[in-house]
Order: structure tokens, then C-alpha cells, then sequence
């Protein structure tokens, strides 16, 4: 099983702080597990890839169906501001890549499936938020590439638990393995993949 690496998605103050204009409510309660999945890596030597979103001020990157919204808000994600920032306390260390998407997957006109694969990884585990949309994005993108995927249970998170839940049912059904942050860590360096759930038991929430 080649190395595994860890996707961190969207943690950005736009989507995680309280009135923030894309807000997802309750995200802050998933960056101590993040905090802690990132520890486990970084302590293994394993890739740690940040993803975030970046427009242009206009908009007109912005998916049409959201493009409203962004412009009734006066803007969000643009580089050099607040909102565009990583929530404190997720850094990325100096040789740890950051990603700029325009859309809900990660690998959508990025190179994050070149950064990847030149470094040898073929198990993803991914955290961040929200799940019904860029997680689940992410994740069945990188299914359709031929990686393994791993979404952290209590690293990613929605504004509606239910919804995050089913979403990981679905997640779960195409064979995606669904684990705890504590499984995770305790799986690494190479316990990840294929049969991580057998091994560890019914994933937690």
C-alpha cells in the first residue's frame, strides 16, 4: 500500500467563523480533530495538503449557482483577506502545499492529483468542511482517480448533523471507508485503506 496523505478542506474563516458569509455552522467544533489528525502526519512524515477556495472579487469564477450569493455578500475567499485565511490554529507548515480551488472539488483544475501522485500517495484521508459538498466532492473524485479514500467522521462536519451523517452513509456505500480521527492516527503510517473499517471496527460519529 503506498503512503497515505491528508486532505484538509475549506477551513477557512468565509465558511468557519460565527456570521461568516458561507458559514457552516458548527465547523469550529472539528478543528481540534483536525489539529490532531495534521499532528499524526506531520509526526510520521506524511503529506499534509491544505485546499481552499479562492475568487476573484468580481465573482466570475464563482459556480453559477452560488454567484448570487457571493456577490449579495459582498465577496468571500478573496486572496489577501480575513475571510480567504485558514481559522487559527491550522498553519500549514512551510513545505506543506496549499491548493486553490474555484469549485467544490479539490481536483477540479488543480494540480492537487499531480502533487499526489509525485509523491507516491495512494490512500486520501480527508477532513474538513462541509460534508454534503466539497467532502463529498473531494471524496468521489478521488474514488474515480483510483485512490483509496478515508473521510474522518468527527474531521469534517455540515450544519445539519443529519445531513453530515447520511452523507457519510452515502460515502460508505461506494466503499469509501468511514474511520474516527483516534482510528485514523492509530492506523498510521500504513494501516490506512482497504479494510481499515474490518480491522477497527464500526466507525464513530
Amino acid at each position: 500500500m503506498g503512503q497515505p496523505a491528508l486532505v484538509v478542506i475549506d477551513m477557512q474563516n468565509d465558511f468557519c467563523l460565527p456570521g461568516a458569509p458561507f458559514e457552516v455552522r458548527g465547523a469550529l467544533n472539528v478543528v481540534p480533530r483536525i489539529q490532531e489528525l495534521i499532528d499524526g502526519f506531520r509526526a510520521h512524515g506524511l503529506p499534509v495538503i491544505f485546499a481552499i477556495r479562492e475568487h476573484r472579487a468580481d465573482g466570475s469564477d464563482v459556480e453559477i449557482t452560488r454567484r448570487g450569493r457571493f456577490l449579495q455578500a459582498g465577496g468571500a475567499f478573496i486572496a489577501g483577506t480575513r475571510g480567504h485565511a485558514l481559522v487559527d490554529g491550522l498553519t500549514p507548515w512551510p513545505d506543506e502545499p496549499t491548493v486553490r480551488k474555484t469549485r467544490w472539488s479539490p481536483f477540479h483544475k488543480t494540480e492537487l492529483e499531480s502533487l499526489l501522485r509525485s509523491r507516491g500517495v495512494e490512500v486520501i484521508v480527508i477532513a474538513g468542511v462541509q460534508t454534503p459538498n466539497c467532502i463529498r466532492s473531494a471524496a468521489f473524485d478521488a474514488n474515480s482517480l483510483d485512490f483509496e479514500v478515508v473521510v474522518s467522521s468527527d474531521a469534517t462536519g455540515a450544519s445539519d448533523p443529519e445531513v453530515h451523517r447520511a452523507n457519510l452513509d452515502d460515502m460508505a456505500g461506494i466503499g469509501i471507508e468511514i474511520a474516527s480521527t483516534g482510528e485514523i492516527v492509530q492506523a498510521l503510517p500504513d494501516g490506512l485503506g482497504r479494510g481499515l473499517r474490518a480491522r477497527a471496527g464500526p466507525p464513530s460519529s
